[in-house]
């Protein structure tokens, strides 16, 4: 007589060397499947590139893995065996997994260095952070993230003054505050001058170093720039796997993407 096989324990034998596991995650909206089986893999200090067309569900993904959106059905797992499925948005975020949206949103009436320092007062309480003295060692973490998101110079500046790129990287800086083990940033180039463009993937490329980083992005060149493995959504899936150039000459993604 065959033992069945417990899901569950495959899932999780599978996830344990992994920071990020995906495992036939589906999501369907009134009717419309925006994730078919999604299965996708990070490893801990990898950065990947998520490409893919309009309503390939990149969005979504990000939605799973933060909480936003449950899945119909599927294994979403971080660090090995917390199964991130059973959580909410604020435990997720608790647990070391940052999400810096297309659209930056900043403290723009703060400082620069003031909108850090806030960042880092996230694990404080409201009422704490009111009286709260920043210590010497959150000075220096705080000096130490305006350096590499590119801002030492304009530590007093209030963000409103920056510009576009700026504002990014200031909330990317604002996310390493939080000292997460995986960030997910969405279209990180959308907006940015073409040297803007090429410093965000120096800096990303230098915090992937010490932290997991996924990349949702539209701009080729900034991707060739991060030299990372590309993943190719279409339709809720994967439609291929791979450097830039095994992806780009791909049939089936000139076919649905990079052809049109």
């Amino acid at each position: 007589m065959n033992t069945p096989i417990d899901s569950t324990k495959v899932a999780h034998a599978k996830a344990k060397d992994s920071l990020l596991y995906l495992d036939g995650v589906s999501v369907s909206f009134d009717g419309f499947k925006a994730l078919r089986g999604l299965s996708l893999v990070i490893e801990p200090g990898e950065m990947r590139a998520i490409i893919g067309p309009n309503g390939a569900g990149k969005t979504t993904m990000m939605d799973v893995i933060t909480g936003k959106t449950k899945p119909d059905s599927g294994d979403v797992y971080f660090a090995g065996d917390t199964d991130l499925t059973r959580m909410d948005e604020a435990s997720i975020a608790s647990l070391g997994i940052g999400r810096k949206f297309q659209k930056p949103t900043v403290f723009e009436s703060h400082t620069v260095w003031d909108n850090i320092d806030l960042a880092l007062a996230g694990v404080r309480k409201p009422f704490a952070t009111l009286f709260h003295r920043t210590t010497k060692a959150e000075i220096a973490r705080v000096e130490e993230i305006l350096e590499t998101i590119r801002l030492t110079d304009k530590r007093d500046w209030l963000a409103a003054n920056l510009s576009h790129g700026q504002k990014q990287w200031l909330e990317i800086g604002m996310l390493l505050a939080q000292e997460p083990k995986l960030l997910l940033v969405d279209e990180p180039a959308a907006g940015m001058t073409d040297a803007e463009t090429a410093e965000t993937a120096i800096l990303l490329k230098e915090i992937a170093k010490t932290k997991s980083v996924v990349v949702v992005e539209h701009d080729m060149t900034f991707v060739r720039d991060l030299d990372v493995k590309v993943t190719v959504l279409h339709e809720g899936s994967v439609l291929s796997e791979g450097s830039l150039d095994v992806v780009s000459a791909d049939p089936k993604v000139i076919e649905v993407y990079l052809g049109r």
